[in-house]
Formats: structure tokens, C-alpha cells, sequence
């Protein structure tokens, strides 16, 4: 793969896991589910800049990355406060479920 693209395939994986998260919180009700599903967004996140850093240091900016990137970030944190709204009504954030409290 040339470095060019590197960072468009960094935004497209992190496209990518947006669905896998959104599924590990939907169908696990369990806290290690939890921490799988965060994991996965830090990891996303973590796309997020390396694609912009690498993007700006070998100055390979694309038409696709332009509108690809900001709505890969906003799909990613909109997913992100959607899954908290189901969690909290949902009650799958009583920490009494784990044993944690």
C-alpha cells in the first residue's frame, strides 16, 4: 500500500468499527462487554489521529479524506452518545449488576 493512502484506510477502519462497537454494546449486557466496547472506540479514536497526523506530515491530503474523515469522527461520537442513552434507560449501567459496588 502506498503511504498516500494509508491515511484514508485509516479513516475507512475506523468507519469500519463503528458498527462492531455499536453490536458488542447491543448484544452484550455483561461489564466485560463494556470494556471490549470501549477499548474498540479508544482504538477508533486513536485512527482518528494517526490518519490526521500521518495526513499532515506527508501532506497527502484527498478530496476523499476531506469528507470522509470529519464524518467517520462524527458517526463514531454521535454512535457513541446514542449507545449511552439506550445503556442509561436500559439500565445496564447499575454498577449493582457487576458486583461493583
Amino acid at each position: 500500500m502506498k503511504k498516500e493512502n494509508i491515511p484514508n484506510a485509516l479513516t475507512l477502519i475506523r468507519v469500519v468499527m463503528i458498527p462492531i462497537f455499536i453490536a458488542i454494546l447491543s448484544l452484550s449486557h455483561s461489564y466485560l462487554g463494556h470494556i471490549v466496547a470501549a477499548v474498540i472506540f479508544a482504538i477508533a479514536s486513536i485512527t482518528d489521529y494517526l490518519d490526521g497526523f500521518l495526513a499532515r506530515k506527508w501532506n497527502v491530503v484527498s478530496n476523499f479524506g476531506k469528507f470522509a474523515d470529519p464524518m467517520a469522527d462524527k458517526l463514531l461520537v454521535m454512535s457513541a452518545f446514542i449507545m449511552m442513552i439506550e445503556l442509561k434507560n436500559g439500565s445496564c449501567l447499575d454498577c449493582s449488576r457487576y458486583h461493583l459496588s
